[in-house]
Formats: structure tokens, C-alpha cells, sequence
């Protein structure tokens, strides 16, 4: 069958292409290749620049024009060419060359400074971090950011709303609802920061690592040097100064563990706002023609926030992977990293679609007020907690004990029972006072800020 949405073996190019088919500017094999050939000139017209030969100004610009124009039939041309060499490397530094004949035959002195002193990693080991960086600042983070406003503008307008707590999935001491989301953003906020604190690196320095080559070539030049001002002056990524063919990759892991527990936090809050809808604390808007069972027609299931959870998983067992296999290659290099790199847009793909979904699943919340409230009032024996506490202020005798024989596993506690209890104690009548201003709905801590 002809490839389509339909046919895609994977659901990213099938069922959900249409929500992620921009990524396919970072992470497709055209994309590769235009990331590889960006490399390939760009180096080499630094060592243009750098007067190892000379650069005419009709080079330059013929060449700007391939990274700028590049399309798909330049990567088929490449593709077709990959076939007769079985290197996928090589066969951009010939669509190059043939690029350079195209000006004529001024430029055979130059066209073998094209991937000069290179092995093929130096190109794919800068190209994936700058596909990747893009792909992390101009998608990722602008993702995680926007869903962090969201919850922020949640936050607020959720702020002053009373919630029963539960503490091991038992009625516990009340909160605020806005806090609760808080929970989530700072929590999102302390790991992106340490997210975006990781560099992007690149290793770039021939085929062992030590720029061989260049050196026996050009043994006065200070290729150290060089490299590092062309991977980080001229492609933003920083240069590691001791490598073996490929990168260390520990990095790269680090910013796959980093959006893995970014992911695990997300996981936890498409759970818990699960449980508030299945306990009626949020209702859903309803879309007119949508069936929530097809058997029961009364449903309104919280999928958003389960396909969520679902890409989210899928996510993480992929960059667990990623980051385990990839700082470890045998010797000075073997090809495992090389199928596991081109995957690195899968676990990047199905995070874009969680991040998607959550936005969506919270765009159709209600909130249920009424629920919340009549959960606080059916729990009145959460106020023992701030019973007790004043009682300890006053130096009342054994107050934790008067409350726990009073509550503990007595399921009828009420605002009359409390009081009642409230009045027996020993106790001046303004202490009483005090206490019987105590309710589920009041005793929820400090104002958020």
C-alpha cells in the first residue's frame, strides 16, 4: 500500500500526523540531510574565511543559496546517490561537489575542501545536537511553557476554592484547589530550569578524535582552536575537547532524563485531575456530536488526560532507553548509536502530543462547586487536626487523645457532633468560641501568595 496516514505502521506518521507533521522540519531523514549539508557549508566556507583556499564571493553565495533552497528533490538527489555508496555521509559531500560544478570548472581547485579532514560523524555529531536544539527551543520549550500559563491562569482563578484533601486516598487536613495546581507548576518550573542549564554538544575533530588529518596537514594550525570557534561561533554548540569518533552523548541523556521527569510530573497531574473528575470534583464541556461509550451513551470520559498519560509512557520508556544506550559505544566507536539517534523524534513526537492533550483536556474542565463543598461538609472530622493543635497552645491535657477516641474510625462526625464535643470540653467559653469557628472550609492553611 502507497504510505499515508492511513497505512503508517507508527501512529506519529499515522493517526496523529496531523498534530506533529511540523516536527518533520527536525527529526524526518530530509531533515537530517538538510541539517547535514547546513554543517557541510557552513564548514566550509569557515575555512574559506579562515584563507586555507581561496573563496570567491560567487562560491559563497551559490552555496548560501543551496542550504537556503534546499528540498525534497535535493534530498532524493542525495538519497539515490546514498544507494551507489552505501554511505549516507559521503553522499552529501558528493551532492555538494555537484552543486560546486554547477558554477564550472573554476571551482575544481576548491571542491575537495569540502568535508576536509572530516570523518562522517563530525557531521552528524554537530547536525543532531542543532536539529535538537532547535527542536527543544522552538517546540518543547514554548510547549511546556504555554501548558505551564495555562495552569498558572488555573491557579488563580482556582485560588480561594476550599478542596477536602486526601492523604492516602483518606480524608485529610482541607487545601486550596489553586494550591494544588501550584504543586504542579513548581514543580515544572525547578526541572525546566535545570533543563535548559544543560548545554547542547557537539563533537567535532576528526576520526579518532584528534584531528589527525588536519594536523599532518596543516601541522602550524591550531585546530583546537579552530574547531571550537567554528561548532560554537558559527553552530551555537559547544565543542567537547576530548572524544573518541562520536560524541559522549552524556549530555543528550541529560536532556532526555530532563524531559523524561518533566514527563513522570505530568504523568502524576493528568492522574490526579483523573481522580478529581472520577470523583465529580470537575464536570467535562460537552462537544455537540461526540459519543463517550458506544454502548453508554451517558458518558463524558476524561480521555485527553488518559492518551496523555499513554504518550507520556510511551515517551519515557523510550528516552529511559536513549539515555542508558548512548553514552556507551565499544572502543573509539560502533554503530549502535546511529538507529537509536534517528528514533530521537519518536519519544520528542508523542511529548508534543501529551502536551497537546492535557491543554485540551483542561480547556473542557467545570468546575464542580458544589461537589467540592458538600465533601468538605460530610468530612467533618478533619478539624481535629486544629482542635487539637489550639488545645495544645492552651496546655489542655492529652488533646491529640480526646480527638482520636472522639474520630477515629467513627464515620458520623458532624458539625453538631464536633460542637457538642466542643462544649463538653474544660474550657473557657471564648476558647469554645475560638474553636467552633473551625470548619472544613476555613481551615485550609496559609493564603497563597
Amino acid at each position: 500500500m502507497e504510505l499515508n496516514s492511513l497505512t503508517a505502521i507508527s501512529p506519529i506518521d499515522g493517526r496523529y500526523r496531523h498534530q506533529v507533521q511540523h516536527l518533520d522540519d527536525y527529526f524526518s531523514e530530509y531533515a537530517l540531510i538538510r541539517y547535514r549539508v547546513l554543517v557541510e557549508v557552513e564548514y566550509f566556507l569557515f575555512l574559506g574565511k579562515k584563507k586555507l583556499f581561496p573563496l570567491s564571493a560567487g562560491v559563497r553565495k551559490h552555496l548560501q543559496g543551496v542550504v537556503e533552497n534546499f528540498s525534497l528533490e535535493d534530498a532524493q538527489w542525495i538519497k539515490k546517490t546514498e544507494k551507489v555508496t552505501n554511505h549516507d555521509v559521503k553522499a552529501v559531500e558528493y551532492f555538494l561537489k555537484a552543486k560546486l560544478e554547477e558554477l564550472g570548472a573554476d571551482t575544481a581547485e576548491v571542491r575537495e575542501w569540502v568535508h576536509f579532514g572530516l570523518t562522517s560523524q563530525d557531521i552528524n555529531n554537530t547536525a543532531i545536537p542543532l536539529l535538537w536544539k532547535h527542536a527543544v527551543e522552538f517546540e518543547y520549550l514554548p510547549g511546556v511553557l504555554n501548558l505551564k500559563r495555562q495552569l498558572e491562569v488555573l491557579a488563580r482563578e482556582w485560588n480561594e476554592i476550599p478542596m477536602l484533601a486526601r492523604t492516602h486516598g483518606q480524608p485529610a487536613s482541607p487545601t486550596r484547589l489553586g494550591k494544588e495546581i501550584m504543586v504542579f507548576i513548581e514543580r515544572i518550573e525547578n526541572q525546566v530550569e535545570q533543563l535548559i542549564q544543560v548545554p547542547f554538544s557537539a563533537k567535532f575533530g576528526g576520526a579518532t578524535g584528534n584531528f589527525n588529518a588536519h594536523y599532518v596537514a596543516y601541522p602550524k594550525k591550531d585546530w583546537a582552536r579552530l574547531g571550537n570557534e567554528f561548532v560554537e561561533g558559527t553552530l551555537g554548540l559547544q565543542r567537547q575537547q576530548y572524544t573518541t569518533q562520536i560524541e559522549h552523548y552524556d549530555n543528550l541523556a541529560a536532556y532526555f532524563d530532563g524531559i523524561k521527569r518533566i514527563n513522570t510530573i505530568l504523568i502524576d497531574f493528568c492522574r490526579d485531575i483523573w481522580t478529581y473528575v472520577s470523583m465529580d470534583y470537575f464536570k467535562q464541556k460537552i462537544k455537540k456530536g461526540e459519543i463517550g461509550s458506544s454502548a453508554m451513551p451517558h458518558k463524558v470520559n476524561p480521555i485527553d488526560f488518559e492518551n496523555a498519560e499513554g504518550n507520556l509512557g510511551i515517551a519515557n520508556a523510550l528516552f529511559e532507553h536513549f539515555s542508558a544506550k548512548l553514552p556507551i559505544s565499544r572502543l573509539q566507536r560502533d554503530l549502535t548509536d546511529s538507529t537509536v539517534l534517528r528514533n530521537v523524534g519518536v519519544p520528542f513526537a508523542h511529548t508534543i502530543l501529551s502536551l497537546k492533550s492535557i491543554e485540551k483536556g483542561l480547556d473542557k474542565l467545570v468546575l464542580h462547586r458544589e461537589k467540592l463543598h458538600q465533601d468538605l461538609e460530610n468530612n467533618w472530622a478533619v478539624v481535629a487536626e486544629a482542635i487539637q493543635t489550639v488545645l495544645r497552645r492552651e496546655n489542655y491535657p492529652k488533646p491529640y487523645e480526646a480527638l482520636k477516641a472522639l474520630t477515629r474510625g467513627n464515620t458520623n462526625i458532624t458539625k453538631q457532633s464536633m460542637h457538642s464535643f466542643i462544649d463538653g470540653l474544660k474550657i473557657t467559653v471564648a476558647l469554645k468560641k475560638e474553636l467552633k469557628k473551625i470548619t472544613p472550609h476555613n481551615y485550609v492553611g496559609l493564603p497563597l501568595k
